[in-house]
């Protein structure tokens, strides 16, 4: 059961996987998708307002089988919604950011949660939570944290003072999502729209809108698409040289996944996972819509979904609705940063916070 649901997830993370990077000049849908990727990536400093909406979130299922807990969070999370609001400049890297996150019903609260990232250094803002009792001391401070320590942490190899190659990163992106879309039939998933017709704001100088959208009609041809052509080259090109050091793959690793992807014995089991999607899950409305402005960048974009995942054995049904939407403004321009990088008696370490914690006792 797990397996179909996950395929369920997997069908809608495809939608995203391909439009996300926007689009650019007008051309026919797929070509300004395409063409876009390298143009999208040239930003090399922005602002970006992101808000994702809960707009329904309901399980269907027969008398006594939600427990209270889950009611309970059912209420909390109907009508919730996440916010970000960022600012972001590549020389030097800089990004502030402040995420808000909304709860709603009768438990209903906020958490305010700036951010600031540097080249080598992040910072997170310890909010004060009702039900998570902090040292005073500590709420309102930013906590630093150390990638690299983080990641050694988690034995992943990395080089003191390496920094990532943006032209790498550029490259393999765009390498990427040419390889993904090349699989996918214009006619059947990108058009062009009005932008009236995508809800795209007025106040977006939209010169190009295109439309990805996934059916119940074409959702099993999408992920068949994806798991047995999409994937495997992609495998293909995360396995090049120029890549491997980049991302720190396991070679062997990678080969072994593809090998299992493409078995006999995977390929019948996805089969009739397929076979029987539409036994598990129900596409109402899934749409991705990107707004292009005339530098050809993706200024505006919103998600509408509207899904059923089905659980027949339980008789279980969840019901949800998403609006999402992501605006950037001032593309390239001189960025003012509001927080800035936090330092002094303003900044906490994880050893500080940690004894903080050792001095509180039990409660």
């Amino acid at each position: 059961m797990i397996k179909k649901w996950g395929l369920s997830a997997a069908a809608l993370l495809l939608t995203a996987a391909v439009i996300l990077p926007g689009c650019a000049s007008k051309e026919s849908p797929k070509e300004a998708i395409s063409s876009s990727a390298t143009k999208a990536l040239t930003m090399n400093s922005y602002e970006m307002k992101s808000i994702l909406t809960v707009n329904n979130l309901a399980i269907d299922a027969p008398a006594g089988a939600n427990d209270e807990t889950t009611g309970m969070v059912l209420n909390m999370l109907q009508n919730a919604d996440i916010s970000i609001n960022a600012v972001h400049q590549s020389e030097p890297m800089q990004t502030e950011l402040t995420m808000v996150l909304n709860l709603k019903g009768d438990m209903a609260m906020s958490f305010n949660i700036p951010m600031v990232l540097t080249s080598d250094k992040m910072y997170v803002k310890i909010p004060s939570i009702p039900f998570l009792p902090l040292p005073e001391t500590v709420v309102g401070k930013f906590l630093e944290l150390d990638p690299q320590e983080l990641a050694a942490q988690q034995g992943v190899a990395v080089t003191p003072g390496t920094t990532v190659d943006t032209k790498k990163v550029q490259d393999l992106s765009n390498e990427v999502l040419s390889t993904l879309l090349g699989e996918y039939d214009e006619e059947t998933y990108f058009k062009n729209v009005k932008p009236e017709e995508a809800g795209i704001p007025e106040e977006v100088d939209a010169k190009q809108v295109v439309q990805f959208q996934v059916t119940n009609s074409n959702v099993k041809e999408a992920l068949t698409i994806l798991v047995n052509n999409a994937i495997p080259k992609v495998i293909d090109v995360l396995n090049k040289e120029e890549y491997k050091e980049l991302l720190n793959i396991d070679e062997t690793k990678l080969a072994e996944f593809k090998q299992e992807l493409q078995s006999g014995e995977a390929r019948a089991e996805f089969d009739k996972s397929v076979a029987d999607l539409d036994t598990y899950l129900t596409v109402n409305n899934f749409q991705l819509n990107t707004a292009l402005n005339g530098d050809d960048f993706p200024e505006y974009q919103n998600l509408l979904m509207d899904v059923v995942v089905k659980n027949p054995e339980q008789g279980q049904n969840i019901n949800l609705s998403l609006t999402g939407s992501n605006q950037y403004s001032k593309i390239n321009e001189k960025q003012t940063f509001v927080i800035g990088i936090p330092q002094g008696e303003n900044v906490i370490t994880m050893e500080e916070l940690q004894q903080q914690f050792g001095g509180m006792g039990t409660y």
